[in-house]
């Protein structure tokens, strides 16, 4: 870094019911000198406004909470603001909530027990534009019982294809798989479309979350 050059800041909003664990969680990201709590909210539909309000890099939501719920924040969050972030923070290691998420736009889910670091880093590789799901989420998927019948339609993906689905699983959009692999966008929606019709799943949404758990989608039985 050049001298008196400042390393940029991640600004974040979080939001949680509880007091204690949402005071404790902004105490605790801002106490990294790369990131910025500029606001915390009690229940969704206040953490919804607040992101509107403040433009935060990330937004960092729990699952349950009144009003509205986190999933739903999510949703709208994305929509609106396509360029934030959201990372869902939940007491719950359920299938249907990571599913959820990640449809409604997630670009991650990260239990409240992970240790202080991992859910730091949750915050920043979220932020950058990766894709994650919790340690005990992805242990989960590689145990699974259809591992093998998902390694086999991976198998069937050509080299490029699945650096696409790389991408996919990190969050990209079209441009950015194309910039990063060096070919035009409609090449990667190309190799998209293949990606899908080769492991039978409708969508970016069901491909992510398939690869993850290491199964075969029920649309592709």
């Amino acid at each position: 870094m050049l001298a008196g050059t400042a390393s940029p800041v991640t600004r974040v909003v979080v939001a949680d019911d509880q007091d204690v664990v949402r005071e404790g969680i902004a105490a605790m990201l801002d106490a990294s000198p790369d990131l910025e709590v500029v606001g915390t909210a009690a229940d969704g539909r206040a953490a919804v406004d607040l992101v509107a309000r403040t433009r935060p890099d990330l937004a960092l939501l729990d699952v349950r909470m009144p009003v509205m719920d986190g999933i739903s924040a999510t949703g709208l969050i994305v929509a609106a603001h396509p360029t934030i972030r959201v990372l869902v923070l939940t007491t719950y290691d359920l299938d249907e909530y990571v599913d959820r998420a990640l449809a409604a736009g997630a670009g991650g889910f990260v239990l409240k027990d992970s240790p202080v670091g991992d859910l730091v880093d949750a915050v920043r590789l979220v932020a950058g534009g990766a894709m994650l799901l919790g340690p005990r989420v992805n242990r989960r998927a590689v145990a699974g019982p259809d591992r093998q019948a998902w390694k086999a339609l991976v198998e069937t993906l050509t080299p490029r294809e699945r650096d696409v689905l790389d991408g996919l699983m990190r969050g990209l959009s079209n441009t950015e798989i194309a910039a990063e692999l060096v070919v035009a966008e409609e090449t990667v929606k190309s190799h998209v479309s293949e990606v899908l019709r080769k492991t039978g799943c409708r969508d970016r949404v069901q491909v992510v979350v398939a690869a993850y758990r290491g199964q075969v989608p029920t649309t592709a039985r």
